[in-house]
């Protein structure tokens, strides 16, 4: 029996089945709102999270019509757990952040390299403990770990850095046309 109009009935039926579907789907939605709206800030975020289950649903053919409010509350509470993720990995700030204002020209590494060991050789202007910690904090070593090499208070080893760092900017200053930092 089977004739001409058999694919038609088929497509027809199946129309059927599937408004019978977004109908049953489409009944939850108001549910679905209450549920994620309580759980998302902003009623934006919380369409798009119930239109999403709601889309995903539609697209499971096989679902069974006693299932389909099940499957909607558990894909809309993971679409608002995603949300949320989403949310807070963008409030975070990164931990290595990488300075990304102006790409650094190869001449201006350069420059910056030359600039840097130049200073190094201002170092040795420098007194005694300022010098120490200043050389030692170029090679690494925290003012921490120098305080307790040279049995020192970290306070001290700390005053001696920062007075180090201020005299080697006054040098610099000096040496570029008398500018005062």
């Amino acid at each position: 029996m089977s004739g001409i109009g058999d694919p038609e009935l088929h497509e027809s039926q199946e129309e059927l089945r599937r408004a019978l579907s977004w109908e049953v789907i489409a009944g939850h939605r108001e549910r679905l709102m209450g549920l994620v709206r309580r759980r998302l800030p902003n009623a934006q975020d919380a369409e798009d999270c119930v239109q999403e289950a709601m889309l995903r649903a539609a697209s499971c053919g096989e679902l069974d019509r006693e299932r389909i409010g099940t499957f909607l509350t558990s894909v809309a509470l993971r679409l608002c757990v995603d949300n949320r993720r989403e949310q807070e990995r963008s409030r975070r700030p990164l931990p290595h952040t990488a300075d990304v204002r102006t790409p650094e020209t190869p001449d201006e590494g350069v420059c910056d390299r030359d600039f840097g060991r130049w200073l190094l050789r201002q170092v040795h202007l420098l007194r005694g403990r300022e010098r120490q910690v200043v050389l030692a904090r170029a090679h690494g070593i925290s003012t921490l770990e120098f305080a307790r090499i040279h049995q020192i208070s970290v306070k001290a080893a700390e005053g001696a850095f920062t007075r180090g760092r201020a005299r080697l900017r006054l040098i610099c200053a000096r040496s570029m046309d008398g500018v005062v930092a």
